[in-house]
């Protein structure tokens, strides 16, 4: 057996967490592979709706495994929070949730740590979520960082000695903090994750692969938010591309099988960081409005703009991606004109392959394509799709050369279509 993938192509909020919901049944198995709680996955069904920022989106499938893997940094106050909201509208996870020993705690100092660094930057900062992400995963990658199988040893001294080192750093920035309150909560939440299945998770997946079971991983953020690959250094902190499943679980190369890649029908970004097809007039209002696009964790603001086809058909390569899924077609339902962004003009030059940077001044070259101002909220199948948006889809295909599989026309899990399908 081997590992499908699910991830996102853009700058994140694509729409993952209800497209796992979807696929989940013909899975046993779904696994977070990296990110922390800063990647809030939004699902609605029977007019409920669920955010979940740790925990896999396939906890709603009854009897489902799901497993936080190693990549992930976990925050055991923002956790315990968000399963006992779940526990409270009936979905008892301490049956169907494993966590690696080998995932990265996020300390309290890491969040006094991550405020102490935005301050420090000034105009410059990088726009983060402020739950202590970045901080950890630096620990990680120095050798310093303290990790949920630290339970079962000498855990106290572990802890005390990275919060000495995050201390001395504090003082030397001159932040004021007070841990006090952060800390006891922080302390009370490890009592409670002590409650779930604390696994060696690279064992535990590909012992699930020998018998024969179907795993889904399911990524956070989106390509373009890879700190190796994406729109640098306004990234998060891990690798949201499909490699980082190989590293966030455990799993061979060899053993990934296909890789889905969720994208919107327009673009958004959170926070700070270049955005060439970002609109400042009224039609970036408009989808930002009909999208409802805020944050799911932080309710900021999201930043619209058209569809961005180089930055997508770049993720598309580095992802191998083999099934595309587009999300959000409906919000552009009253629209007479589509944008597409098919190059960028960098310094008089028009250039079709994603740069080293877009920092400086990027102007997107569009297509126009004719709108379809159907509202397709209430399609049940393909064939009720208009002539216009069979049209639009036919040329993402095209530019992106891979089948569109999946396409939403709105929030509900029902309000998924399916193409392709065989008869």
């Amino acid at each position: 057996m081997k590992v499908d993938v699910l991830l996102g192509l853009q700058w994140g909020d694509e729409g993952k967490g209800k497209v796992v919901d979807v696929l989940t049944p013909k899975y046993d198995v779904v696994a977070r592979f990296q990110g922390g709680p800063n990647a809030g996955h939004t699902l609605e069904f029977k007019g409920e709706k669920y955010v979940l920022r740790s925990i896999p989106s396939g906890i709603f499938q009854g009897g489902k495994i799901n497993v936080i893997g190693n990549g992930v940094v976990l925050d055991p106050v923002l956790f315990k929070e968000e399963a006992e909201a779940l526990a409270a509208s009936g979905h008892d996870i301490t049956k169907q949730l494993y966590i690696s020993k080998k995932a990265h705690l996020i300390l309290p100092t890491h969040r006094i740590l991550d405020a102490a660094y935005e301050a420090a930057k000034g105009a410059g900062k990088i726009g983060t979520t402020g739950k202590g992400i970045g901080p950890t995963y630096t620990d990680k990658i120095s050798r310093n960082g303290v990790r949920v199988g630290d339970l079962l040893r000498d855990f106290d001294s572990i802890y005390s000695a990275a919060k000495a080192r995050h201390e001395a750093i504090l003082k030397s920035l001159n932040y004021d903090y007070d841990i006090t309150e952060l800390e006891a909560k922080w302390f009370d939440a490890l009592n409670y994750l002590k409650q779930f299945k604390l696994i060696d998770s690279e064992h535990f997946i590909n012992n699930l692969l020998k018998d024969g079971k179907n795993v889904l991983a399911e990524g956070a953020q989106g390509t373009m938010l890879d700190v190796d690959f994406g729109s640098y250094p306004f990234v998060t902190s891990s690798n949201t591309i499909c490699a980082g499943c190989c590293t966030g679980l455990g799993v061979a190369p060899r053993n990934i099988g296909e890789v889905y890649g969720i994208f919107k029908a327009y673009c958004t970004r959170v926070g700070s960081g270049p955005f060439p097809t970002e609109l400042f007039d009224e039609v970036g209002d408009k989808i930002g409005q009909l999208g409802h696009e805020f944050g799911a964790v932080t309710g900021r603001k999201r930043r619209c703009g058209w569809i961005d086809l180089v930055a997508l058909k770049y993720a598309v390569t580095i992802n191998g991606v083999s099934q595309l899924i587009m999300m959000k077609s409906d919000v552009l339902d009253t629209f007479e004109t589509i944008k597409a962004c098919v190059a960028y003009k960098i310094n008089g030059e028009e250039v079709t392959e994603f740069p080293y940077s877009i920092d400086g001044e990027v102007e997107p070259v569009y297509v126009e394509l004719p709108g379809w101002q159907t509202d397709m909220t209430k399609m049940l199948s393909e064939d009720e799709f208009p002539e216009e948006f069979n049209a639009y889809l036919t040329f993402l295909e095209e530019e992106l050369g891979v089948p569109i599989k999946i396409v939403s026309v709105g929030p509900d899990r029902e309000q998924t279509i399916v193409r392709y399908t065989e008869e």
